[in-house]
């Protein structure tokens, strides 16, 4: 039971006998109903064929009974006496009266005397309300199952009533039964076949359902083996099979496959970041640590200014470190609403060692109010304008304004600018376009990559563009507040 494919068939098969089943009933019910129906329609025949007779005043030992075998008669009088039975009858029961022998009666059946037909004339018609002539009933016939005994053999029987009136005034039931024996038979047989082939049924639905099944989850298969290598060798560079139908599965083999791309690329990321990092600390550790040992040796040559500028550049690469670490984990910004252009006027005082004035461009009155954490756009805004400061000849610029469902945060200069072919990659870490320039002047690398980053992690967009003044233009965009 914990294959999918006996799970598959098992059900298949339930659901599929459930069916059969409910629909083998109810043909049985509805074979059964029309077979019921003909009998009804043949003892109704036979017992107004007997009524009619009666209704015109056919003696008992006259009438027409050509089926009696098949169609036994038992005719009652008003009383429920028993006046007339068919030949052969033997046994009865279902019909008003169980009884087979008839009483004997001059005036039901027989002919008027001549002297009843000299009284009717000179009544001139008035007969008390007999009427000139038999009758039977239009009603319909009460119908009824029992039992009767012909020549000895004991079957099962429709009955059906029939009213007949004879011009003598008399009320006679007839009651004439059609055998069930055909019904019985029929109904038998079609339920035989059933029951025989309900299980051969059920096992062909069975075994198709598994192997159909099998051959469908033949491809996942192949992806748990491949996956099962994968996971064991660490190899994220091979792939799972892809099989060529285009059903569930197939979607589920390239999803896995696109799965493990992003896998692959996030893990030679991370490889490449921490080999990154390494290099990045290496130098200034090293700086740091000659000339802490010159220091030790020779005093008077102790560079105290180079030293303590390699340890803010190490305390500034293992912020942007433990900040990309941080991002990389999955951290949500804060959900508490900030203006952005109050944030742009606020640090941009702030920033004193700044070698080129930066000029603001807020309107004063306009409220450009965003969700997010208020120190991780301060970081943004900052690594931007470092940025612009590296590279501006002797114009730096930042304004705020709307743009669409959002904000706009622009930050130019009039330097070099980026290269058209290279505007995508200074977005990934350590990445620097001026070789030429010092470590020490062109940073690690990240202040860009951060600021991308946390640009996403608002729902935002950062993207370098040509400024109007021929250098950078920096484009971070944030979805306004609601």
């Amino acid at each position: 039971m914990r294959s999918v494919r006996a799970r598959a068939a098992i059900g298949a098969t339930l659901v599929v006998a459930v069916a059969l089943v409910a629909a083998g009933l109810a043909v049985l019910l509805v074979l059964r109903d029309n077979l019921i129906g003909q009998a009804d329609l043949q003892a109704e025949v036979a017992a107004r064929e007997v009524a009619g007779q009666l209704a015109l005043d056919t003696r008992y030992e006259d009438l027409d009974l050509d089926d009696a075998e098949d169609h036994p008669v038992q005719v009652t009088d008003e009383e429920g006496r028993v006046v007339f039975v068919s030949k052969g009858l033997q046994a009865v029961s279902g019909t008003r009266s169980p009884g087979v022998s008839p009483v004997p009666s001059a005036s039901v059946g027989a002919t008027a005397s001549p002297d009843d037909d000299d009284d009717d004339d000179d009544d001139d018609g008035d007969d008390g309300g007999r009427p000139a002539r038999g009758e039977v009933s239009s009603d319909d016939p009460d119908l009824s199952d029992g039992t009767a005994t012909v020549d000895g053999k004991h079957a099962d029987y429709r009955f059906a009533a029939v009213e007949a009136t004879t011009s003598a005034g008399i009320t006679l039931t007839v009651h004439a039964g059609a055998p069930l024996a055909p019904e019985q038979e029929a109904v038998d047989t079609v339920r035989g076949a059933m029951l025989t082939g309900l299980p051969v049924l059920l096992a062909v639905v069975a075994g198709v359902t598994w192997l159909v099944t099998r051959r469908a989850l033949r491809p996942v298969e192949g992806i748990r083996r491949q996956m099962a290598a994968i996971t064991a060798s660490e190899d994220l560079a091979r792939r799972v099979p892809e099989p060529d139908s285009r059903d569930e599965i197939a979607a589920l083999a390239r999803t896995t496959n696109e799965t493990l791309t992003v896998l692959e690329a996030s893990v030679e990321r991370q490889r490449r970041f921490v080999a990154d990092a390494s290099h990045e600390l290496r130098s200034p550790i090293a700086s740091l640590r000659t000339q802490l040992e010159v220091a030790e040796a020779h005093p008077e040559l102790l560079d105290l200014p180079g030293a303590v500028a390699d340890t803010v550049r190490l305390q500034a690469l293992a912020a942007d470190l433990l900040l990309l670490a941080r991002l990389d984990a999955g951290e949500k910004p804060g959900a508490a609403r900030l203006e952005v252009g109050a944030l742009v006027r606020e640090e941009v005082p702030q920033r004193a060692g700044d070698r080129i004035p930066v000029t603001v461009e807020v309107a004063e009155d306009a409220a450009y109010e965003v969700n997010g954490s208020r120190g991780q756009l301060a970081r943004v805004v900052g690594n931007l304008l470092d940025n612009a400061q590296r590279h501006a000849e002797g114009f730096v610029a930042v304004s705020v304004a709307a743009d669409g469902r959002g904000v706009r945060v622009e930050v130019r200069d009039d330097g070099a600018g980026v290269p058209e072919d290279e505007r995508e990659r200074i977005f990934e870490r350590f990445v620097r376009l001026d070789d030429a320039r010092s470590r020490d002047d062109g940073g690690a690398g990240l202040g860009l990559a951060i600021a991308r980053d946390v640009a996403a992690r608002h729902g935002g967009t950062l993207t370098v563009h040509r400024a109007p003044e021929g250098g950078a233009a920096f484009r971070l965009w944030l979805p306004r507040a609601e």
